[in-house]
């Protein structure tokens, strides 16, 4: 997207100088020769940066920089002044200038520093959307708890996250374990800074240490340079770490030592780093039992369990589960360019299930929904699971791999039905093609 930059100068000449030099460089420039006629082009075209000189009569650029400010107050304003000195650069920047650039300029020098200016207002920008959507996304009303045990636990969530304290979510698989880390970063003073997640199972041992703890040049074979590990990278912040009980012992040593002394010692370093991360971890496992085996250590559990959090199944929070459908419902279906609803059919079945995998076994039996709903409604066939509620997992396979099988069979009969066109399935199926697509690549088609 292009640029669009203010030129005020009450000098044509000059302002042209400056305008040539931003247009090669790919901004739409606007040339003013007063300050009173730059915030009228503000108001009636706005601009992304404004770059005005410094002594003009009438207003000045200083007063032209405290008025463009009282209208945008995020507007980057350059200034242009032949009297470069230390007290006027400091006088420019108390009054909020971006930066100022002294006569004669040089134009690369002036390109560079228009480029910084709208650097810095993408980035403003980026971060008041992240903002935003964290607050949208994460706001205690947004959460959806309508049994009495999901309530207590967001409860204790929020009075645990301003914290610093370590804290260990133990639960079964697709409890919402990754949610709750976040809602303790988000909920907490940490919300500005990082948040990393670390599935510690998705690494090989010795990758593993390096991912965790960062690594010095020469390290290893392929440690070409430096590089810092987890815990460095959500200093200030909180990091996540998934799956704890598949740590291996000798990293569990290394993993306390962290914990103990608030500082890492990178592979093939020698000099200590401090960290200051805020430590969630999770397991679907129960550490108790995994300590009595040998293969967690005890005082690694104590360092972590700090504060204890146990997620409870979906099958025993059953309020949740016609709440969290219709949650799910919303998502998929604008992604599908659909509007649906659930028939009452349809929650009974919800309702009655016994969710094995829990809420993410619930969103993957909404998303297949939104598929194979053939009109408005989505009936309690379309979930495939009245048959199955609360059974054993069949025998040729997991009950989701019966299902996948199930939505697997209906998208082949549409795209055979559609000659391979995968536009013309798309619409048989009532969905659209990026629905579909995903569908395919998830089912292997």
């Amino acid at each position: 997207m292009t640029a669009r930059v203010l030129i005020v100068d009450d000098e044509e000449r000059m302002a042209e100088v400056i305008a040539a030099a931003l247009r090669r460089a790919g901004h739409e420039c606007e040339t003013c020769a007063s300050g009173a006629a730059a915030l009228a082009a503000l108001d009636a075209r706005g601009a992304d940066v404004v770059v005005t000189d410094w002594k003009m009569p009438e207003m000045d650029g200083i007063e032209l920089l405290r008025r463009l400010h009282a209208r945008r107050p995020g507007l980057p304003v350059i200034l242009v002044t032949a009297h470069g000195t230390v007290p006027s650069a400091v006088a420019a920047m108390r009054e909020g200038a971006f930066d100022y650039v002294t006569k004669p300029f040089d134009n690369d020098e002036l390109r560079a520093t228009v480029a910084r200016a709208l650097e810095m207002r993408r980035l403003e920008r980026e971060n008041r959307w992240l903002r935003q959507e964290v607050a949208s996304r994460y706001a205690p009303e947004a959460v959806i708890a309508e049994s009495p045990g999901s309530r207590e636990l967001l409860a204790l969530v929020r009075r645990v996250a301003p914290s610093r304290a370590t804290v260990l979510i133990q639960g079964e698989s697709g409890t919402g374990k990754e949610l709750v880390a976040r809602l303790l970063h988000y909920w907490s003073e940490r919300v500005g800074r990082p948040f990393v997640a670390v599935n510690v199972k998705a690494f090989a041992e010795g990758v593993l240490e390096s991912e965790l703890f960062g690594h010095e040049k020469g390290a290893f074979t392929g440690a070409v340079a430096a590089r810092a590990g987890c815990f460095e990278r959500a200093h200030g912040g909180t990091l996540f770490l998934d799956e704890i009980a598949e740590i291996a012992p000798d990293i569990q040593v290394k993993l306390l030592r962290a914990l103990q002394e608030g500082e890492v010692l990178r592979v093939g370093g020698g000099e200590a780093h401090a960290v200051d991360a805020r430590v969630v971890a999770a397991t679907n496992r129960v550490l108790r039992d995994e300590i009595a085996a040998g293969r967690f250590r005890e005082d690694l559990y104590f360092r972590l369990n700090v504060i204890p959090i146990q997620l409870l199944p979906l099958r025993a929070r059953r309020e949740d589960i016609v709440p969290l459908a219709h949650h799910f419902l919303a998502h998929h279906a604008a992604e599908a360019g659909r509007r649906l609803a659930l028939s009452p059919e349809a929650e009974e079945v919800l309702a009655a299930h016994g969710w094995p995998g829990n809420v993410r076994e619930l969103e993957n039996a909404v998303e297949r929904a939104v598929v194979l709903a053939r009109g408005d409604t989505i009936a309690s066939e379309d979930l495939l699971l009245e048959e199955r509620a609360g059974a054993a997992p069949a025998a040729d396979g997991t009950l989701q791999d019966v299902l996948d099988r199930a939505a697997a069979a209906r998208i082949r009969a549409a795209l055979d039905g559609a000659g391979g066109q995968r536009a013309e399935a798309a619409r048989a199926l009532g969905i659209d093609r990026t629905t579909l697509y995903r569908m395919m690549r998830r089912l292997g088609l």
